[in-house]
């Protein structure tokens, strides 16, 4: 069995586009707030520090690692943050793999190993995703930012 990945994927908590937008504007109207309030207001310094904790979480999220995906020897391999488990899916149970549309709705949260409604769920960002059916019926969703490459390494795993 050969230990090198054949798809690595890291997937990261701030890096998201529409995230990173609501962050900053709600530290410009922190900022915009300091500047239009008079220097006589008791709390007027307070702004000031929301901001720049705003635009230092949003640059700390942006290192974040939410989960890392992997497909090695006839599995995929999906690691997350500090104190989520390995989840380990056998290609050998797989029955259908697909590439779709993660969600159809605009804002998605971040989620690792959600279950719900006979799904798994992870998912960091993008639009794409990998539907992955088991022999159980089990759908597997997992959102990607390269779900092309990610699609021919499952398939090429499944066939060896």
């Amino acid at each position: 069995m050969s230990e090198n990945p054949v798809f690595i994927e890291k997937q990261y908590l701030g890096r998201e586009f529409i995230p990173i937008t609501i962050r900053l504007v709600m530290a410009m109207f922190c900022f915009a707030a300091y500047f239009l309030t008079g220097a006589e207001e008791k709390n007027n310094d307070l702004l000031v520090v929301v901001g720049f904790s705003i635009i230092i979480i949003s640059i700390i999220m942006g290192f974040l690692l939410h989960f890392r995906t992997r497909v090695i020897n006839k599995s995929i391999m999906l690691d997350g943050l500090w104190t989520t488990k390995l989840v380990k899916i056998d290609l050998n149970s797989i029955t259908k793999a697909e590439k779709g549309e993660y969600s159809r709705y605009l804002f998605n949260n971040p989620v690792y190993n959600l279950h719900s409604k006979g799904t798994i769920r992870f998912y960091a960002g993008g639009k794409q995703a990998i539907h992955l059916t088991d022999r159980d019926g089990l759908l597997y969703i997992i959102g990607s930012h390269h779900a092309n490459e990610f699609l021919r390494a499952i398939q090429e795993e499944i066939k060896k």
